[in-house]
């Protein structure tokens, strides 16, 4: 096999491979809803209440991609104990706190 035999040979491995893929169908809610299929899902690795992203390409074609977390994302989603919170009196008895911290260590040397 010559060198411009096994070049054709790797050629056609590609495109063999670029062409192996699966197709999942599923149906249209009439609110415009889909389920994402489980294989999908765990591919994915996205769970219920988990963000996808939907990226429309130039070609029309469509592309699901999992949503990394984000602290953004979760932000106002904890109720915080009291509303609402007194800043400046967490601030004040966080300083005095660590004040009581500093003098037992110095008393204790």
């Amino acid at each position: 096999m010559n060198d411009s035999e096994s070049l054709i040979l790797t050629d056609i491995i590609d495109i063999d491979i670029n062409h192996c893929m699966k197709t999942i169908t599923t149906t249209i809610t009439q609110r415009g809803q889909v389920t994402i299929p489980a294989q999908v899902r765990r591919i994915l690795r996205v769970q219920p209440r988990d963000k996808v992203t939907f990226e429309i390409e130039n070609d029309n074609t469509v592309k699901i991609t999992q949503v990394p977390f984000a602290l953004r994302a979760v932000f106002g989603s904890v109720k915080p104990t009291r509303r609402p919170e007194n800043f400046k009196k967490l601030s004040r008895e966080a300083r005095e706190e660590h004040i009581d911290k500093v003098i037992r260590k110095f008393s204790a040397q």
